[in-house]
């Protein structure tokens, strides 16, 4: 007989919206929702769309290539290593969760404009 036991670490975070974005403040940087359009002319930020960060990028959706362009630009727009930037959820999916590390929500508002973007399209 086998017995499975598994723990659940629930860690303090901190939930805000921001014209219309949800961000969770954990850990020391933040995780927020993006929807990701692949195989644009070029990589951009679009605005915001259901609480999410409308991204369009311009690799295609194989292999990876455009959840790399997605965190290599994030990486870049928000001026940490790229390390510091992850998809924690949607690798698959267009829906994709992403943490940044070692920002805050205001420097995540602040360095991708996103109180002078509107609802994207």
């Amino acid at each position: 007989m086998h017995i499975i036991v598994f723990f659940v670490f629930i860690l303090p975070a901190t939930i805000w919206s921001m014209s219309n974005l949800a961000v969770e403040e954990i850990n020391g940087g933040v995780v927020f929702a993006t929807k990701v359009v692949p195989g644009s002319s070029m990589t951009a930020i679009c605005g915001l769309l259901d609480e999410m960060v409308k991204i369009k990028v311009a690799a295609a959706p194989e292999k990876g290539k455009a959840n790399q362009c997605l965190l290599d630009f994030l990486a870049k727009q928000l001026g940490v290593k790229k390390n510091a930037v992850k998809i924690v959820s949607g690798k698959t999916n267009p829906i994709k969760s992403v943490q940044v590390l070692g920002i805050s929500v205001e420097q995540l508002s602040n360095k991708l404009n996103l109180n002078k973007h509107s609802v994207g399209q």
